[in-house]
């Protein structure tokens, strides 16, 4: 599964590894991506975002509720 953030787009990012004897390989660095279920228009979705869109009000979070809830209201 891509390491890509479903809000900003944020892939990751790549560079190299530079040991103290100055020994270069290459590496990444992965995006902070957690799963939050979000409301995407009217629906709830589970959407993978990462850390900087959740904090910064980008995603907003789809109401959840208890499962006493829902057999109560039907």
């Amino acid at each position: 599964m891509a390491q890509v953030c479903d809000i900003c787009g944020k892939g990751p990012q790549f560079g190299n590894k530079v040991s103290h004897a100055n020994n270069i390989t290459k590496r990444r660095w992965n995006v902070n991506l957690r799963p939050v279920k979000a409301q995407v228009g009217s629906v709830s979705k589970r959407i993978r975002a990462c850390t900087s869109c959740i904090r910064s009000g980008k995603v907003t979070k789809a109401v959840v509720r208890s499962k006493s809830a829902v057999k109560k209201a039907s």
